[in-house]
């Protein structure tokens, strides 16, 4: 029987897996995300974890078949790596990922996609009726897309398809996303958004409110915990809520999903409070079918098992394409 494996690469941590011929979990490891000195050191600790991993299971890493890697961005699928990434140190500026673990694994059977990407592989190959035309949409600490049509994951000529986080949906904007535009998604609705996007609504009308607006700690959290018993909070829930389902309009009328599955923190911690405004306002904002709209179905495993199914589908997250 053969072994297989996922790699997630985030920000915060390294997790790896192998699995079997059916997607079934082995072995994992997880470990820290280094924050330097350099790109190597990460590439190195991607290695180690596959390395722990493998031996958790009881293999060579030459054992394995095949491996899918997910990782944040942005991508340089022609080469490989991850290219100055916005949410490490300035230090790292390139990440080598493909060529170090076909090296490792003695394998040229190794795919790499951007995060969401990945969760999407996941979701379609997981899924009871793996669908052709689905969307996974992450809002956490930021927001991204992987998308699937008619069988297909986009990835774009560089890596880079589904950055929906910057779909602009304010024309006015208002808010400035991290890219540095103006009226992004990402700038309101994000874990590290809603915060910034409250502290402003506030200093253009300095109404009463419960919120922790001046200390340290305020977060995304507060907001959702405040909202329903503070009037200022239920507001700036009420707008996040608005942004969040014209960003899911434009993203259905761009791609025609029949599910679009939501996971990142914010989403999973807050399932009614952001996916039930969602669903109330697609009548009133899409011209055409109305997907369904379902929380994830493999909850914080998304990135590392779509790693997973892209190693046993050649990175398709279709059941029906082996490797």
């Amino acid at each position: 029987m053969g072994t297989y494996a996922g790699v997630d690469l985030g920000a915060t941590h390294i997790r790896a897996i192998i699995g079997d011929e059916s997607g079934t979990p082995i072995s994992s490891y997880k470990t820290e995300t280094p924050r330097g000195p350099n790109g190597i050191a990460v590439t190195e600790a991607v290695l180690d974890a596959l390395r722990e991993a493998c031996a958790a299971a009881d293999i060579e890493p030459t054992d394995v078949v095949a491996a899918g890697i997910g990782s944040f961005g942005p991508l340089d699928l022609a080469e490989g790596i991850v290219e100055n990434p916005a949410n490490l140190p300035d230090t790292i500026d390139r990440i080598p990922l493909t060529g170090p673990v076909e090296n490792l694994l003695g394998t040229s059977k190794v795919y790499l996609h951007n995060d969401a990407n990945a969760g999407a592989i996941g979701e379609r190959f997981y899924a009871d009726r793996n669908p052709d035309d689905m969307i996974y949409l992450t809002i956490s600490s930021g927001v991204g897309a992987g998308v699937v049509v008619d069988g297909n994951v986009l990835s774009g000529w560089d890596g880079n398809a589904g950055e929906v986080g910057h779909l602009t949906i304010d024309p006015h904007g208002f808010m400035t996303c991290g890219c540095g535009h103006d009226g992004h998604w990402e700038a309101y609705c994000s874990g590290e958004n809603i915060p910034r996007y409250a502290t402003r609504l506030h200093r253009e009308d300095p109404v009463e409110t419960a919120l922790p607006l001046d200390t340290e700690g305020f977060s995304a959290a507060d907001v959702f915990e405040y909202a329903g018993e503070d009037d200022f909070a239920s507001h700036v829930l009420e707008q996040v809520c608005h942004w969040n389902a014209i960003g899911v309009a434009n993203m259905v009328h761009s791609y025609a999903p029949l599910v679009i599955y939501v996971g990142g923190a914010v989403a999973m911690n807050n399932p009614e409070q952001v996916l039930d405004p969602i669903r109330n306002r697609l009548d009133d904002m899409v011209m055409s079918n109305i997907p369904d709209i379902q929380l994830t179905n493999l909850g914080d495993d998304v990135g590392v098992r779509g790693a997973l199914a892209s190693a046993l589908t050649a990175g398709t997250g279709d059941p029906a394409k082996g490797v």
